[in-house]
């Protein structure tokens, strides 16, 4: 429910919540700077956060969990030096969370770092992605000093088999001493998931809020008529269908059964009720009913990039206008100015004005195609109720803060790059959470548009069910193990392997045992710094009377079983001890037997260390397996050296490794170490660098080489693809799993572009949009920004000569530099 406004509580009501925040100063001082009420949930999560706890706080997409983040901002902001960092799981986000802190604390008190965009980095808040974080904790940046807190927004991201990892790694490696504010959306494992932040992070209060702030009525769209999704009589049990869906999907019949799958010329299915054809009401029939129902704005939800673009020009030839002329005005002035750092040339090939006639009549498509400028400003409208319907892909779900009044679903499957598949109930959550605006609205809507073949019960299902597990998606790289390797050492590193959530998941135990044991080996360092004397070694000293004690013992239980050759020759052994303790330099320490006690007791909790140390070997150590083998594969390949005491050392190329980041890590390493790129100019290199990071939507035709950039490329790319099967080879030997073939198909409109090819010229060869191509662009900036970092100068040098190609045009573009 939304939250009350405090003065329309009652005094009862009122006492009650200052009683639920008693002691807790700071959280009543922000309260009292926002403008409305706290719900219970989020006083929970900022009294724990003043209490000293991390806090994981998990609750529906527009419940307010933001706020919690903001107290943390809050209490940064209280302290003399502390910083609070704000990671975030992709780059729109972080640059909507960087303007919004920036209105808030100024600009001097906000940064923001997203691999492309590097902002004040020293500022006191920082905004940045959550693998500019890991990267810092690797390197041990000084940047860290005085962190206080860091803001993990949407650390159900951990999921994400591609970059997932990164989560783990920051919450595992990030100094103890540091807060974590972990943010999530309603997931049925959130219980687990705190569970295991408690057991590597400390003392962290899991916080869970299943209540969504604006309460959500669900419809089925039948042609023109909205049916409520559940039963509303009262009589009936909560989240039963309603009646009358059940009567239209008994009575729904193709059309016409000789053509089954046919579809009207407006693409909408068909069904008879009661022997009457029923046609399903198309887009801009929908929108003027949500129009004149007041239940505008709205998000289409398409799944589909070329469907939402179609379905923007299919809504404009029929003449809609959801704005007024005041209304167009200040769209069109927000466009110009947000737009106008882009080239005139490079507006036509991007649509401009057809974009801009959609925004002034008040509809706009939201999906990963778009130029990052086009899809800031949908958002920016969007915000400001100028845009009243976006038609988008599942994208818009994650993260970006734009609540609509209604979410229509027109299907409810999509393509997942294989086949079509129904969506996940936790799917449909994210998707539906975004309608209903808190303070706005007292109610959101969801649609569900009726087609043949849909099964009510299936609906209810669906939308009832809140089942999101979380399950992580973490691994070992190559990059990890020699960052980690460095910093702490093989040992310690495969320890603090045990403590991740994969291995949380398959083997509870291990990570308790794995947590108790580092603790014990901290407490076994202190111990032996007491038991430190300055005349000589005392663990040797203590060795020696141990070694007697036992023999004396062992003496004296099996007196009467031993010879006397035996006994003698025990005697002989403890003479001996004890001629050496004698003469032993720590003998004559004044402190001796001080020393002595603290030895004991390093003695006792190394049998224990021990002890644990073989359970956990004996357990299903999954994760640490994997290290075992990355670990081999980089010894075997010189960037790890094995030392007698079974730790390693990183050689020179193992530094080199550290430095580079990516799914292909590895790869770039060794063609650095064998020199596969010395001779690309710096339009070549940057098409190398793209094809190493470039993945494609669906498969390359046959024969794709033929397309690709002439000269000393072709040659380089030849030496990379056998660097790469020598490594494939190598992996499957370790029982490692194999990457995927280098994709070369933006490779030659990457080399033009880099020797300054039009915008249009190179978008048709790559036969891809705008959207697409400056985000793998920025990607490719990512890896050239890495090789120019390393130690080989005429490579460096080559990589910022391919910086400066390519940084240009509509690539160069950014919102918040």
């Amino acid at each position: 429910m939304p939250a009350s406004d405090p003065g329309t509580l009652s005094p009862a009501e009122r006492y009650a919540r200052s009683r639920a925040r008693g002691g807790k100063p700071l959280l009543d001082a922000f309260a009292a700077r926002i403008d409305f009420g706290l719900d219970a949930f989020q006083i929970e999560a900022c009294g724990a956060l003043e209490g000293g706890d991390s806090v994981l706080v998990a609750a529906p997409t527009g419940a307010g969990k933001t706020v919690v983040a903001e107290f943390a901002l809050f209490l940064a902001m209280q302290q003399t030096r502390a910083k609070v960092f704000y990671t975030a799981p992709i780059k729109a986000l972080s640059n909507q969370k960087f303007q919004e802190f920036t209105a808030e604390y100024g600009a001097d008190n906000v940064g923001l770092l997203t691999g492309d965009t590097n902002i004040n980095a020293s500022a006191r808040i920082v905004v940045m992605t959550t693998e500019v974080l890991r990267n810092m904790i690797y390197a041990d940046s000084d940047l860290l000093t005085d962190l206080a807190y860091v803001v993990m927004d949407e650390v159900h991201y951990l999921a994400d088999r591609f970059r997932g990892a990164v989560w783990e790694e920051v919450i595992i490696h990030l100094s103890s001493e540091v807060r974590l504010v972990s943010l999530s959306a309603t997931v049925s494992n959130a219980e687990e998931f705190g569970d295991w932040l408690q057991a590597v992070r400390g003392e962290t209060s899991v916080i869970v809020s299943e209540e969504r702030p604006v309460p959500l009525d669900q419809h089925v769209l039948v042609r023109s008529k909205l049916i409520d999704l559940f039963d509303a009589t009262g009589k009936a049990a909560t989240n039963r269908v309603n009646p009358e869906l059940l009567r239209i999907a008994r009575n729904s019949i193709p059309h016409n059964p000789s053509r089954r799958g046919s579809r009207d010329r407006r693409g909408g299915g068909s069904y008879h009720r009661g022997g009457a054809a029923q046609e399903r009401a198309d887009r801009p029939e929908v929108i003027d009913m949500l129009d004149r129902q007041n239940l505008l704005p709205a998000i289409f939800f398409v799944f589909s990039r070329v469907g939402c673009d179609q379905a923007v020009k299919q809504v404009l030839r029929a003449g809609i206008r959801l704005t007024t002329a005041d209304e167009r005005d200040e769209i069109r002035d927000i466009v110009e100015e947000r737009c106008r750092t882009i080239l005139d040339e490079d507006l036509a090939v991007l649509g401009y004005w057809e974009w801009l006639e959609g925004l002034q009549r008040g509809v706009a498509a939201h999906h990963a195609g778009l130029l990052p400028a086009f899809k800031e400003v949908v958002e920016e409208l969007f915000q400001k109720k100028l845009a009243k319907v976006v038609f988008a892909t599942e994208t818009l779900a994650l993260g970006i803060n734009m609540p609509a009044r209604t979410v229509v679903l027109e299907k409810l499957e999509k393509f997942n790059g294989e086949a079509r598949v129904p969506i996940t109930p936790g799917e449909y959550t994210q998707l539906t959470g975004r309608a209903g605006r808190r303070g706005i609205d007292i109610e959101g809507h969801s649609v569900i548009q009726w087609r043949e073949g849909l099964d009510p019960q299936a609906m209810a299902s669906l939308a009832s069910r809140r089942s999101y597990p979380l399950n992580s998606s973490f691994r070992p790289t190559y990059n990890m193990a020699v960052n980690l390797i460095e910093q702490f050492g093989r040992a310690r590193t495969r320890d603090s392997l045990e403590s991740s959530f994969a291995q949380f998941q398959a083997d509870r135990a291990v990570v308790d045992l794995a947590q108790k044991l580092r603790s014990q080996e901290e407490s076994l360092a202190a111990y032996a710094r007491s038991m430190t004397c300055e005349r000589g070694d005392f663990a040797e000293y203590a060795a020696l009377r141990r070694e007697i004690t036992d023999l004396e013992r062992s003496g004296a239980g099996r007196a009467d079983s031993q010879s006397r050759a035996d006994r003698d020759s025990r005697a002989k052994k403890i003479n001996d001890l004890r001629r050496r303790l004698k003469v032993h330099p720590v003998h004559s320490c004044p402190d001796r037997e001080q020393h002595a006690r603290w030895a004991e007791r390093w003695w006792r909790l190394k049998k224990e260390t021990d002890r644990l140390a073989q359970q956990i070997n004996t357990r299903t150590g999954a994760i640490s397996k994997v290290f075992d083998r990355v670990t081999d594969v980089l010894v075997e390949l010189g960037y790890l050296s094995a030392q007698a005491d079974g730790e390693m050392t990183l050689t020179p190329t193992g530094r080199t490794l550290k430095r580079i980041y990516g799914e292909r890590d590895l790869l770039v390493a060794e063609c650095l170490r064998r020199q596969a790129w010395e001779n690309l100019d710096p339009a070549g290199l940057a098409a190398m660098a793209c094809s190493l990071v470039y993945e494609p939507r669906r498969e390359e035709s046959e024969g794709a080489d033929r397309f690709l950039p002439r000269g000393t490329f072709r040659a380089a790319l030849e030496a990379t693809r056998h660097i790469l099967d020598s490594i494939q080879q190598l992996e499957a030997r370790h029982r490692l799993p194999e990457g995927s073939p280098i994709s070369t198909g933006l490779s030659l409109a990457m080399h033009q572009w880099a020797r300054g090819a039009r915008l249009d010229d190179v978008l048709v060869d790559a036969d891809m949009q705008a959207g697409d191509f400056v985000r793998w662009t920025k990607q490719t900036i990512d890896l050239l920004d890495q090789l120019q970092g390393q130690p080989d100068a005429r490579l460096a040098r080559t990589a910022r000569d391919a910086l400066d190609l390519i940084r240009r045009g509509i690539v160069a573009y950014s919102s918040v530099a």
